[in-house]
């Protein structure tokens, strides 16, 4: 028996996210915590599972800010470490007029980049029944040898090992790194979640199932679940494709959070209900409460300290 349910290593920062404008015309951005691995833990831990984070802060009120955070939410913050030379990772969103985002970041560099492969808490990765990891740790040799390390300790611990690539393009050296690193990604999961966008530009087909069929042959990766945006989903296993509309909102704010409370609800599918060969009943069942989740974050500003809570899910099922 494993304490943990889910351990995520990655990114910890501050999403400035726009809120209106002041009396002199200028626009007004609220500091949200952000970060897909924490965003993916907040959304379980509203569904009543045990998680850790591994990552690390700068040493500045906006680290302090961050970890009050997670602890607000119910994340164990045994394995975040703080910088004192580095700032905290911030963001900057600008959302567009159809409710998808612009990302500018501050991170040249930022302390989520300095994690290094002797900060790893090898114990609390053992203790977990999930790990779950994204490319953005991979960014850069210090923490891309940390992210190596965890996924070792995770692999020989037995743990499922859980990969969305979350490509942000401005932070990679280049296109041709960020797909060897994500690719490497690939190599180690058992769960893969990945966008519309992203298995189009990794594999150069517009199709989706031709793309998805193309990391199959590759990589062999047990459940494989595709985000369409207002398109809904779909997840893959070797003889199975089943595809879920989404459920539209007239209220949608922005975008943000919502692929990591996707991930986050396949996530806590799998630890309701085993991991095991789905079948296409069970696989809408996984689809369709993920797809509500996703649908209930677009409706509120910043994501970890609004998750949905299970009930507000279930109204919107039923």
């Amino acid at each position: 028996m494993k304490p943990y349910d889910v351990t995520a290593l990655g990114e910890l920062l501050i999403d400035f996210t726009e809120n209106g404008t002041s009396a002199q015309g200028n626009p007004v951005f609220e500091a949200n915590p952000g970060g897909a691995p924490c965003n993916v833990l907040a959304m379980l831990g509203r569904l009543e599972h045990k998680t850790a984070f591994i990552g690390k802060i700068g040493k500045d009120m906006f680290g302090d800010r961050l970890e009050a955070a997670l602890k607000e939410v119910g994340i164990d913050t045994r394995g975040l470490k703080k910088d004192d030379q580095v700032h905290t990772t911030l963001a900057f969103v600008h959302t567009l007029e159809d409710g998808d985002r612009e990302f500018s970041f501050y991170r040249n560099p930022g302390a989520d980049m300095m994690l290094s492969e002797e900060d790893i808490d090898e114990e609390l990765i053992a203790s977990s029944k999930i790990f779950h990891y994204g490319s953005l740790s991979m960014t850069d040799e210090i923490c891309r040898k940390a992210t190596r390390k965890a996924i070792e300790i995770a692999e020989r611990s037995g743990a499922l090992l859980s990969f969305d690539p979350n490509l942000r393009e401005p932070l990679w050296r280049s296109l041709d790194e960020a797909r060897e690193q994500i690719l490497y990604g690939m190599e180690h999961c058992h769960i893969l979640k990945i966008s519309d966008n992203e298995i189009q530009w990794l594999t150069g087909l517009e199709d989706y199932d031709e793309g998805i069929e193309m990391l199959q042959e590759r990589f062999h990766i047990p459940l494989i679940l595709l985000s369409l945006g207002k398109e809904g989903s779909r997840a893959y296993t070797d003889n199975i494709r089943v595809t879920q509309a989404a459920f539209r909102q007239e209220h949608t704010i922005e975008t943000t959070g919502a692929g990591d409370t996707f991930c986050a609800c396949i996530l806590h599918y799998v630890l309701c209900h085993g991991w095991k060969d789905y079948n296409e009943c069970e696989l809408k069942e996984m689809l369709r409460f993920a797809n509500a989740a996703a649908s209930i974050i677009t409706t509120r500003k910043g994501a970890l300290r609004v998750m949905p809570r299970k009930e507000e899910i279930r109204c919107l099922l039923d």
